[in-house]
């Protein structure tokens, strides 16, 4: 029997397939970290936990400023609608209203006012106006308050009255006339805002 040459060798095996290198991990969207490092750093300074508590902070007013500015619109308006004599005049004082908490904290207080943040306003009336002079003396009313830039709130806007706000400082007029009685109501309002510590309505 032949011997197999000792040069012969047996057949050599198939070389390895390489590995795959394994997909690396997405990196997160940049802005999703930038949201965590913001709240981080709001979380971490107390700020963030602040204003989700008490809400947007009230703008601070001066009780004084706002009677001056409001008692000057009343005067206006009274000059406006051209009432006989005898008409009511306008009030020498504000009237206070109560204004709500805001954030989460308001969940706290239901139906309580905060004692640091009021509205204010004036109001008073005249019966017995025939609707003639109530007409023109509202129609008056709109002409300049339009002039000087006021906006309607045409929610509360109707073939009997109106009211308008002042953009700049948020205060309101409010001119309605009540066919039964023949009473003309103004309002003239002022936003809610932070009194001084120790001021009372």
């Amino acid at each position: 029997m032949p011997s197999v040459p000792s040069s012969a060798s047996a057949p050599a095996s198939a070389p390895a397939a390489p590995l795959r290198p394994r997909p690396r991990p997405r990196p997160r969207p940049r802005y999703v970290a930038l949201v965590i490092g913001a709240v981080a750093v709001l979380l971490a300074t107390g700020w963030g936990a602040y204003r989700l508590w008490n809400g947007a902070p009230y703008p601070e007013v001066d009780p004084a400023i706002v009677a001056t500015r409001l008692g000057a619109e009343a005067e206006r308006v009274q000059d406006d609608l051209a009432l006989p004599a005898g008409a009511d005049a306008p009030p020498d004082r504000l009237e206070t209203g109560a204004c709500s908490y805001r954030g989460l904290r308001s969940f706290a207080h239901i139906d309580q006012g905060r004692p640091d943040v009021s509205s204010f306003a004036l109001t008073w009336q005249t019966t017995d106006v025939p609707e003639e002079t109530a007409r023109s003396g509202q129609e008056r009313v709109r002409a300049r308050l339009s002039q000087q830039g006021w906006k309607p709130l045409h929610e509360i806007v109707s073939d009997r009255g109106f009211r308008y706000e002042d953009p700049s400082t948020g205060d309101q007029v409010d001119v309605r006339w009540y066919e039964p009685t023949g009473t003309l109501a103004v309002s003239i309002y002022a936003p809610c805002g932070k009194t001084p510590d120790g001021y009372t309505p």
